[in-house]
């Protein structure tokens, strides 16, 4: 699917970015374009690979010229440029506007424009149901992706524009676990905010197995959900301690600005038309016009009463969490330090 394709990364030299190019260096991908406004990271890829597959683009998805020239000759898009972290977000949250939702509109519209056959965008569980400003921007996102696919010049390019959306993706900037490994080592104490605070746990390549997941099956529109265990912070907190053999102590120091006490990866509405896949869930578009009268035998569902969230999913003990702990590439290379 991706032999002698161009794909282009916004945020690229973010968590994910380094993902995706670790899957896709040595494949027959002919371009990998990394557009972000950090030419330091982009420096360092850029020596760390030494691949000729590689073009560094230094911009912002805030400036639509930037991504719109960077977008000519492309194939495929993930759109993973954001603002993401909460605390963040709840002090600037015109900034997460400026990014997360002008910034994803205008990779939209510069994919729109330039004829670019597929689209992801990727968004959070805190879009579901959002109480902060990180997943109020981003659940406008999704709204924006939902909006293009529908949009003609998508259409009569058969493009497809769809969106992934997942949990707490472990030692990814913003995870608490770099965190809590740089507090052991220094002889800190652990700080937890709310103990029995759920979240999901995902690694990074199963982040990008979502995203190839939805390049391979989206109609346009969907939102796909990777289906993920989770555990409570306290357990995580404990279960990195053991791994690194620490005896630190824990602290409690509450809620940060934004933070839920679980996330939700698929609301109510959405499990009502939900297609379960196996390890994921497909949530398709509605793509009724507003005749809803043409709809009404069509679209008759009854809303469930259950939501998919970090509470109600496969929680993990101790022993399990340390189990996937061991198998990130993060930590084994913390251990070796």
């Amino acid at each position: 699917m991706f032999n002698n394709k161009t794909l282009l990364i916004t945020g690229g030299t973010g968590s994910f970015g380094n993902a995706v190019l670790k899957y896709f260096i040595n494949s027959e991908i002919k371009e990998i374009r990394i557009f972000s406004r950090d030419e330091k990271k982009q420096e360092d890829l850029r020596i760390e690979y030494k691949s000729d597959k590689l073009n560094f683009i230094i911009g912002d998805v805030r400036d639509f010229d930037s991504i719109n020239n960077a977008m000519k000759g492309v194939d495929y898009v993930f759109q993973a440029a954001a603002l993401k972290q909460v605390p963040s977000c709840e002090f600037f949250p015109m900034q997460a506007v400026k990014t997360n939702i002008l910034g994803s509109e205008n990779v939209l519209e510069a994919a729109a424009r330039n004829k670019v056959k597929k689209v992801v965008v990727l968004s959070t569980d805190k879009a579901v149901y959002p109480i902060n400003t990180m997943g109020m921007t981003k659940a406008l996102m999704e709204k924006l992706a939902i909006s293009k696919a529908r949009d003609p010049r998508v259409q009569d390019n058969n493009g497809v524009i769809c969106a992934t959306r997942y949990g707490n993706v472990m030692a990814s900037r913003g995870s608490i676990i770099p965190l809590f490994i740089k507090q052991i080592k220094e002889g800190l104490p652990l700080t937890v905010t709310e103990p029995k605070m759920t979240r999901f746990m995902m690694s990074l390549n199963d982040s990008v197995r979502l995203v190839l997941f939805a390049f391979e099956n989206a109609n346009p529109g969907d939102l796909f959900v990777q289906k993920a265990p989770a555990a409570t912070i306290i357990t995580l907190a404990e279960a990195i301690k053991d791994v690194f053999n620490a005896n630190n102590e824990i602290q409690i120091i509450g809620s940060r600005h934004g933070e839920k006490m679980y996330e939700t990866l698929c609301s109510k509405e959405e499990m009502t038309k939900a297609e379960d896949l196996g390890d994921f869930y497909r949530i398709p578009a509605d793509l009724r016009d507003l005749n809803y009268t043409k709809y009404l035998k069509k679209y008759g569902s009854k809303i469930v009463d259950k939501e998919y969230n970090s509470d109600n999913t496969h929680r993990l003990n101790k022993e399990e969490l340390i189990k996937l702990l061991l198998s990130l590439e993060y930590v084994q290379n913390e251990l070796k330090k």
